[in-house]
Parts: C-alpha cells; structure tokens; sequence
C-alpha cells in the first residue's frame, strides 16, 4: 500500500488561487483568565480545570482521525495533569445541528470544529468564537500553509485555526470500470457515457446522498465551473453575476439531466451522505464525488478491508464541450478549522490545547489517517499511500480552487443555496426558479 515516499510543499500560487468568500505549556493560569496560549503560569498545575471539546469524527465512519483524536488528547493530558479534555463526539450533520442549539444559548463548548468564510461570519458577529491571534503568534508562527488562516479571518482578526486542505475528485471503483471495458472519462459526454452503460447494466452509477444537501452542490459547482468558468461561478456566489448567466443555467439544467439518466443511487435525495457512503464501499454504486477527506477511508482505515481500498481511484470532474472551465480547476479549499468559545471559563487553557492540538495533529493526520494538513508538513522520511501521492500532486496543480459555496455564502444564503440544491436535484423546481432563488438570496 505504502508506495513511495514524498515531500509535502503547497505551493504559495495554490492558495492565492483559490476563491474565498476557508504546544502549550504546563503551568497554564486558571479559569477565566483571558491571555495568550502560553501566556504565564500564574497559578499551580495543581488547579483542576476541565475543557470541553465538541467535534466530528466518530470512531467508525472517522476511524483513522477519531484515533489521532485520542491519542493527542491522551498526551495532553499526560503533559498537563491538571488539565482534563472532556470529548462529545457527533457525525457532520449531527455536529451542525447542535452548534447551532448551543450558539442560541450562548453555551458553545469551550474548543469545537468550524469551517471557514460565510460559515464563521454569524457565529464571529454573534461574539460566539474569540480570536486566537494570539496563538499564531507563538509556536505555530510561520507553520501554516499560505491562504489558508486567511479563510477564518473577519476583520483583520484570525478567529480559528484550519486543519486541513481539500479538494472533491471522483473516487472510483477501478474493478467495475474494468468490469464493463470503462475508461476514466477525459470529457463530459465520455462521463454521460459510462453513467449509461453503468446504468443500462444494472450498477448505480454514482453514490449520492443529497439529504445533506452539500453533498449535491459539489455536482452542481462543478457543473457551473465547468460550463460558466471559475470567475463567473465566484462573481455569482458573491452578488456580482447572476446565477441566471446562460451557462449557469446550462449547469442546472444538466444536474436535472443527470437525474433523468438515472445517474445516482435509487433515494438519492432522501439519503445521508454517511449511506450513500456506504453503497460505494459496499460496491453497490460505481462513483462518489467527495471531498480528500475521505482519503483516509480510501488508504488508511482498516475497518475498510484492504481489497475494496485497493479497488479504489479517482479522477478529476471532467471537460465540457464549449465550456469555459478547466479540467484542473477544483471545489475545495481550508477544510474544519479550531475555534475557542468567546465566553469559555477556561479560555487560556482551551487555547494552549488548540495549540498542541494544531501542532501535533499536522504530521500525524498524514501518517496516521491520510489527511492532506493545513500545516506545512516535512515527509521527506514518511511512506505515503500512492492514492494520497498522486491527489496531493493534483492539488498542486491545481489552476485554481473554488471554495465550497455553502462555506462561502453568508448563513441565511447558504441556506437558500442548500434548500433549492435539493429541490434541483429532486425536480421540485425548474433551473429558472433555481437561478432566481439564488439571485434574491445573495442580495439580500
């Protein structure tokens, strides 16, 4: 499985390209005190002191990062005897759910997950989530990958720190290609046609889980990416084109079309993405557009046998004929990212914790589950898995990035966009209504 060895150097160039809106030390002083990560020591370690932490990757479905999870908290806490992380731990939409209860009541936990951009903005306004500048400051000055602090930025002030970078291939199943003489197709009628033969011999061709909802937007972006171009996909999002642009139309048109074809698994729209999932390892479905954080489900997680991973390959969204987008274009961009509640009782120590936590979780996330870090990474001595290789070649590469529209959006338009993706792809409403839904949205 391990096949080569790497040196991990994004490239400055990656990240100006891609289109935004994504250790402390013993001794730490006591609750309520509001200074810098490693910022004094004023009281004993003797003071018990409790940081709840809210994330998720449940054992299982997250199995290679729940693990790093652990054994990072379980160091911290060999090195800060007083200290006791306190872990709740729910799946993605789960976790979206209960930030937004808990940010209601003001009773966010004191280190939770967040993303990025539009994502951040409510819970930055609402003086949910403190800044954590001072943090940069100190040992992970410089450690970062450039473009990526920036996405959690408001205002000149940095309010978490990213964990990961990511870009959505299509993973594929190479034995069911090869089963019925498929190729990985360089253009979009060549993808039209392995959804048909796929189709027309009884394989699901593509795994969906639209329930989530931003689980089909990552087709519709790259849809309106491939037909419209980046920049107008990024100028629409932002309130500076309409989404009533005639190849953005042409994108709504061809989800609605993909559907027609019997592109996804059978109640697409009424599955999880954690279900739909779950038809590509069980090899009931033959594609899964999704983000590099499911590599380490691909090359590392071994409650996945070694001869399904060892099945699976990827390829990037494909071409479209008289289309303005490039093949090396990409949805992606700062993956989760660490915030530390504004009103915790123990904020120094929260954050002497993010900053252990952000410096370890670096090059053990690569070893340990596959994941491509937000910190810069030297694994001139690792064996990587070949598959992580060759996406982490891709992304540097990479013409531009555009980062996911649910992050980019404000809350209350993202929203909306979630809301008419998954009417689109039901054909609850026509590519019009779907354009100016998204226009009335963005403007307000």
């Amino acid at each position: 499985m391990f096949k080569k060895k790497w040196s991990i150097t994004l490239m400055t160039t990656l990240c100006l390209a891609m289109v935004a809106a994504g250790c402390g030390n013993n001794g730490n002083n006591g609750a309520n005190n509001e200074g810098s990560a490693n910022g004094g020591a004023a009281e004993s370690d003797s003071k018990k002191v409790t940081v709840n932490f809210m994330h998720l990757w449940p054992e299982g479905v997250s199995a290679g990062q729940n693990k790093i999870v652990n054994q990072i908290i379980n160091d911290y806490q060999a090195e800060h005897t007083n200290v006791t992380i306190k872990q709740e731990v729910l799946d993605n939409e789960q976790y979206k759910n209960k930030l937004k209860v808990l940010s209601a009541s003001n009773q966010l936990p004191d280190v939770g997950v967040t993303w990025a951009a539009g994502f951040l903005q409510p819970y930055v306004e609402g003086n949910l989530f403190t800044p954590v500048d001072d943090v940069l400051g100190g040992e992970l000055n410089g450690k970062f990958v450039a473009g990526t602090t920036e996405a959690y930025a408001v205002d000149g002030k940095t309010y978490a720190l990213p964990l990961e970078f990511n870009i959505a291939p299509i993973y594929y199943n190479k034995a069911i290609f090869e089963k019925y003489n498929l190729e990985v197709p360089q253009t979009y009628d060549q993808f039209k046609q392995v959804v048909k033969t796929l189709s027309d011999n009884g394989v699901a061709p593509i795994a969906l889980g639209n329930k989530d909802r931003w689980t089909g937007s990552l087709w519709y972006m790259y849809m309106a990416d491939r037909f419209a171009g980046q920049e107008t996909l990024s100028k629409a999002i932002k309130g500076e084109a309409s989404f009533t642009d005639e190849n953005l139309m042409k994108a709504a048109t061809e989800v609605q079309s993909l559907v027609d074809g019997n592109a996804f698994v059978k109640g697409f729209n009424g599955l999880s993405n954690e279900e739909a999932k779950s038809e590509f390892t069980n090899e009931k479905a033959a594609m899964y557009l999704m983000g590099t954080w499911e590599l380490p489900n691909w090359t590392t997680n071994a409650d996945i046998p070694q001869e399904f991973r060892d099945k699976v390959g990827f390829f990037k969204f494909p071409t479209v004929e008289g289309g303005k987008g490039d093949i090396n274009s990409w949805v992606g961009g700062p993956g989760v990212g660490l915030f530390v509640a504004e009103n915790s009782k123990v904020k120094a120590e929260a954050k002497a914790f993010v900053e252990y936590f952000v410096t370890k979780w670096g090059e053990q996330s690569v070893t340990g589950a596959g994941v491509i870090p937000a910190t810069k990474v030297d694994t001139s001595a690792l064996e990587l898995p070949q598959l992580y290789i060759d996406l982490f070649n891709e992304m540097n590469q990479a013409s531009s990035i555009t980062l996911f529209a649910d992050v980019q959006m404000p809350a209350n338009a993202a929203e909306t966009h979630l809301n008419m993706i998954q009417s689109l792809f039901g054909k609850a409403v026509t590519p019009e209504k779907f354009a100016q839904e998204h226009d009335a949205a963005v403007a307000k």
